[in-house]
């Protein structure tokens, strides 16, 4: 251990307080325990937020990771504190305000329509899965956020009457929606597939839900599209036009997508030639911060890359 080797000698000869005291934290048992505590009740919301932040299909999936995050959140907090389910935790009760607000800030109308439309959320496999779960027909919340957007989405009222005739068909499991295919698939087919097979019954309600389906839960994977736009268009190169930087852009995301397939892409020169950017000469130089954003949604990559920097 770092603390009780010889090199730790060397550095208390530069400041002995400063040493003693973070030996002391760190051959504390409880100061652990307090660490462990820590990445508990914050694993889910990490495990959230990264789910949320990739360029995968997950919109219509965003409720049910807030419900089931919320509950591992509050396990966590309680079994430290040694509490039953109808106690109350002031901690909790300050983590709960906190993930409240920016749930407040973050949902969406979207993001209920999404929800709504996502045929293993009225299922009974779902409900015996989940017992504590609302179905979206259910839920007034859902409801109402799935009525503004749909107002929006769908302003003539005809054919808004004629959306909300199809949501009842869909929720009810009514017409085509009652045949045994269709309500078997609704739990075991990918929710998309679903739409394809058995929605054309739902004409305005298939069209809107292949495109929800297949939607991004944020706007990260513009944010970074953004940093090739930083990377291309700088200070080095700032003359080019707005055509010419769209182009290099455009070759820049495919040539790094082909790329990353190649065996050629972790080893050599050309190692990971995308990660560093203008800004650092090797790989080497590249710090945690630095790489984070382009490897969210390739942990593969990143795992590879916090490896080579802790062994560094």
């Amino acid at each position: 251990m770092m603390v009780i080797s010889e090199q730790w000698s060397c550095y208390r000869d530069d400041d002995v307080t400063k040493a003693i005291n973070v030996k002391e934290k760190l051959l504390d048992d409880s100061w652990w325990d307090s660490i462990d505590y820590i990445l508990d009740f914050t694993e889910p919301i990490y495990e959230m937020l990264r789910a949320t932040d990739t360029d995968k299909h997950c919109l219509h999936l965003v409720y049910d990771m807030w419900d089931n995050m919320i509950s591992k959140v509050k396990k966590a907090i309680y079994k430290h504190e040694k509490k039953n389910d109808y106690e109350e935790s002031s901690f909790w009760g300050v983590v709960h305000k906190v993930l409240e607000d920016r749930w407040s800030k973050s949902n969406t109308p979207l993001h209920c329509l999404a929800h709504s439309l996502n045929p293993r959320c009225s299922t009974k496999e779902r409900q015996s899965q989940h017992p504590n779960l609302t179905p979206p027909q259910s839920d007034v919340e859902i409801s109402r956020m799935r009525k503004i957007c749909l107002k929006r989405l769908f302003p003539n009222d005809d054919t808004r009457r004629e959306v909300n005739v199809e949501l009842a068909r869909f929720f009810g499991c009514l017409d085509d929606f009652a045949d045994e295919d269709s309500l078997r698939d609704r739990w075991e087919m990918d929710p998309i597939k679903w739409w394809l097979v058995h929605g054309s019954a739902t004409p305005h309600l298939q069209s809107i839900s292949l495109k929800l389906l297949g939607h991004v839960s944020s706007s990260s994977c513009c944010e970074r599209n953004w940093s090739t736009y930083a990377f291309i268009h700088s200070i080095r190169r700032n003359q080019i036009t707005p055509q010419r930087a769209q182009d290099l852009v455009f070759v820049h995301n495919n040539l790094r997508l082909l790329s990353r397939k190649t065996p050629q892409y972790m080893q050599g020169d050309i190692k990971m030639w995308d990660v560093a950017g203008d800004a650092f000469e090797t790989i080497e130089d590249v710090g945690i911060l630095e790489i984070a954003n382009l490897s969210l949604d390739e942990p593969e990559l990143e795992s590879v890359l916090f490896d080579e920097i802790t062994e560094t």
